[in-house]
């Protein structure tokens, strides 16, 4: 994969079922709020330790408050090297209207 794709909330659960990385960067008191159950919060200070720990040909799911910064975050990580990267498309807000069961609150799960 070159570049990144856009996937709706269903492929994305469907993703995180066959193990893809969920990765959540919002600011951290919105993550803290509500986020993707079993999804990691990262942001400027983290991308770096998160990248060189990171599985370059896992699947990894970024997503954000509304589907619009998770596109460039993920063209980033397409840059970076990872191979198969997805931006959830109404980001966050759409998740937890069509998945409120697979939401946790708190600043990890």
């Amino acid at each position: 994969m070159s570049d990144f794709k856009r996937i709706a909330p269903d492929q994305a659960q469907q993703l995180r079922d066959s193990g893809a990385r969920v990765v959540d960067i919002r600011d951290p008191q919105s993550y803290a709020m509500g986020h993707i159950s079993g999804s990691q919060h990262i942001d400027n200070h983290s991308v770096a330790d998160f990248i060189r720990g990171a599985d370059m040909d896992a699947p990894l799911v970024v997503v954000c408050y509304h589907g619009n910064s998770s596109q460039s975050a993920a063209a980033y990580f397409v840059q970076q090297g990872f191979s198969e990267v997805y931006s959830l498309d109404g980001g966050f807000e759409l998740w937890r209207s069509v998945y409120p069961a697979e939401t946790s609150a708190g600043e990890a799960d």
